[in-house]
């Protein structure tokens, strides 16, 4: 008799886009002439930059002859690709990182998810709270069910406080999702301060450090001094470039990292991530690798730079719209993502109803990313100009 992982009845029945799915799709047949805007899910809409298209046209060439042709990748992916990110993305912020240190993969997901393959269920976890349902699920999935949970609310401006008790694996993300809020460089301090002192690690998510405008905030955990040695950081090209269709990431794993055994022996943990991938990662493709090199060419950065300020504007139009009608706004600035208060203590899936009810707008209940997001709600910025336009539009006009 074959038994189910019983971990997975431990989750929520409803996957949240997913049911933000399944709302928006009873509204399309109700309603089929309506057009529906949505700025719930974070899927970009601008094409991706002539930069990366012409590189992953002359890739293609390159698989279509003998001498050229790519079979199987690279486990920890093409040098050509690792040497232009640390040279960009970390030499440029006085970051020091052996190319060995650097992981390409096929989306941060899948890393976010894997990682904690590396850590006994003995460890205890701390999530900030709201928090992305994917870093909560995927320890269910492993079969830790006691997590603990940091509040991160308008009391402490959504940056969540240093524990007060012992935790052993810390999530941060910054700029943050769902909330918008920055970790300052003191801030940072503090929590990688914390992971040293009780030797804890830190997974640090700033797959949105492309949107950074203040000097103050750092755009790498490891502008942090201390840092290499508690913490994992996980980048990505979905918003960087576009690429929630292509399918790329980084996750950097400094060789200072050290987890302990029952025994207390130090172990590696660069080295067990590297064996980890070898076993369950086949490689991003050499196409897509060639496609994300060319995003750090001198013309590559011009052109996502245009893009980002494209959503960088939708944000600053997104708030300001909303302000104006009265509404409690968050985020929008060093992020893509609005975090807004419903009006009235609204319930965040009763305010997504009526969004989507009476103005045929979709957006994200804030209580699908944990309790402390009840009565608020995520609306993004990756629409298209126009769209975004037509959506506040028809919100500023319901409640105005």
């Amino acid at each position: 008799m074959s038994k189910v992982n019983e971990n997975f009845l431990n989750l929520k029945e409803d996957y949240l886009f997913s049911k933000i799915s399944s709302k928006t799709n009873e509204y399309k047949k109700k309603y089929p002439d309506k057009k529906i805007i949505s700025l719930g899910i974070g899927d970009v809409s601008l094409p991706l930059v002539p930069s990366v298209i012409k590189a992953m046209h002359k890739a293609v060439d390159e698989m279509a002859k003998q001498e050229t042709f790519k079979g199987y990748g690279i486990v920890q992916g093409y040098d050509f690709l690792i040497e232009r990110i640390n040279e960009v993305e970390y030499e440029t912020r006085g970051v020091c990182l052996d190319k060995d240190e650097i992981f390409i993969a096929a989306g941060t997901k899948g890393d976010l998810a894997g990682i904690i393959e590396l850590f006994s269920l003995d460890n205890k976890v701390a999530l900030m709270n709201p928090v992305y349902p994917a870093y909560r699920d995927t320890n269910i999935m492993m079969g830790r069910n006691e997590i603990t949970y940091l509040k991160a609310t308008k009391e402490n401006n959504f940056i969540p406080d240093i524990p007060k008790e012992h935790v052993d694996i810390i999530y941060l993300c910054s700029p943050n999702n769902p909330t918008g809020s920055v970790l300052n460089k003191k801030q940072l301090e503090k929590w990688v301060k914390y992971a040293i002192e009780n030797n804890s690690i830190i997974l640090y998510d700033s797959v949105y450090e492309s949107f950074i405008s203040d000097e103050e905030i750092p755009h790498s955990i490891y502008e942090i001094e201390g840092s290499k040695s508690v913490a994992i950081e996980f980048r990505s090209f979905s918003k960087l470039a576009g690429f929630t269709g292509v399918r790329c990431s980084f996750t950097v794993v400094p060789k200072e990292l050290k987890a302990f055994t029952v025994k207390k022996e130090q172990i590696n943990l660069n080295s067990l991530w590297r064996r980890r991938q070898s076993t369950k990662f086949g490689a991003a493709s050499y196409i897509t690798q060639r496609a994300a090199e060319a995003v750090y060419s001198e013309q590559g950065q011009k052109e996502i730079i245009e893009n980002i300020n494209y959503y960088k504007q939708n944000a600053k139009y997104i708030k300001e719209e909303l302000e104006k009608v009265g509404f409690e706004v968050y985020g929008g600035i060093n992020s893509p993502y609005i975090w807004l208060k419903t009006p009235n203590n609204m319930k965040s899936w009763d305010f997504f109803d009526k969004l989507l009810n009476e103005a045929a707008v979709v957006g994200t209940p804030g209580v699908g990313f944990g309790k402390y997001g009840e009565g608020y709600f995520r609306l993004t910025a990756f629409s298209s100009k126009e769209n975004t336009k037509e959506a506040m539009s028809r919100i500023v006009k319901l409640f105005k």
